[in-house]
């Protein structure tokens, strides 16, 4: 396998607007054929690793979860040179063991979303990439042991289920999730991730409980206002994880199988596929589309 270095994308959700230690940074607007992305593109460094931080809502959180254009997010990671994508999100518990405060590296998604486009392909160039194991191991481990690093309670490994919102669930639903086996939800890890593995990005996920959710049915319905609350306290861990995550980051960064999923993903015919589909698939396929027919 090859070698190279790390270019660390961060996509920071509720309560994670921006990442103090930058050095260097310069907020850089970045266009995509997919419309504007969350915000600028936070270009910098933290040591020897080059990081590009994306706020998914924008600053000041603008931008509710089912207007999120994910699309553009990842296209613009994808030019800014990233190789690999860190998510934090904010998240709900569908389980008594995992506490508002509690910190979940998420392995598993369940998606409930409705109405986001989930793909970059489409008519003209079709393809199917696997998301049976939708994160990348190294990444989740990585992340994992910085939040234990930096002081938080970390369970590695959960089901996410990925709600389209912006309304909080019914209680039935929530029952229905927790029968499902899922043990946390959100509403922006999908198709975040889902876009993330087409556009060979290999990508984890911090989830950071702010509250149980509403299936505990001696307890009062999540507020807003809980929620901001926990997500103060919450964010300090988040922002002291980044730093520990990229300091357990290897000099040299190992190329990971995910860097290559689009070799056996593509279906449509060399003489079949739409010049203007692949001119919009330029950043995040390129690297297949340019190579010569087999």
């Amino acid at each position: 396998m090859t070698k190279a270095q790390w270019t660390l994308g961060i996509i920071g959700g509720s309560g994670l607007y921006a990442i103090d230690s930058l050095q260097e940074a310069e907020w850089r607007t970045v266009d995509t054929p997919w419309g504007a992305p969350s915000d600028q593109v936070l270009h910098g460094r933290i040591g020897d690793v080059a990081l590009r931080f994306l706020p998914r809502h924008g600053r000041g959180h603008r931008i509710p979860p089912h207007e999120v254009n994910s699309r553009a997010n990842i296209d613009a990671l994808k030019r800014c040179g990233c190789t690999d994508v860190l998510a934090i999100s904010s998240i709900g518990s569908l389980r008594e063991e995992l506490p508002p405060g509690h910190f979940v590296v998420v392995d598993q998604f369940i998606d409930r979303t409705v109405s986001r486009p989930s793909s970059f392909f489409g008519t003209g160039m079709v393809a199917h990439v696997s998301m049976a194991e939708p994160v990348c191991p190294r990444l989740s481990g990585f992340a994992a042991e910085a939040v234990r690093a930096a002081g938080g309670a970390v369970t590695q490994g959960g089901t996410y289920l990925a709600m389209e919102g912006p309304q909080f669930s019914s209680r039935a639903e929530s029952l229905l999730f927790r029968q499902w086996g899922a043990h946390v939800i959100g509403m922006t890890a999908m198709p975040e991730a889902r876009l993330a593995r087409e556009a060979e990005l290999p990508y984890a996920l911090i989830g950071m409980v702010t509250d149980y959710d509403c299936w505990r049915e001696e307890h009062a319905f999540v507020e807003v206002s809980e929620v901001i609350a926990q997500m103060g306290r919450n964010g300090t861990v988040a922002r002291a994880a980044v730093e520990r995550f990229v300091a357990l980051l290897p000099a040299t960064r190992e190329a990971s199988p995910l860097d290559t999923v689009l070799d056996h993903a593509l279906i449509t015919a060399p003489e079949a596929r739409d010049p203007a589909m692949l001119a919009r698939l330029d950043a995040v396929a390129g690297r297949v589309l340019d190579k010569p027919p087999a």
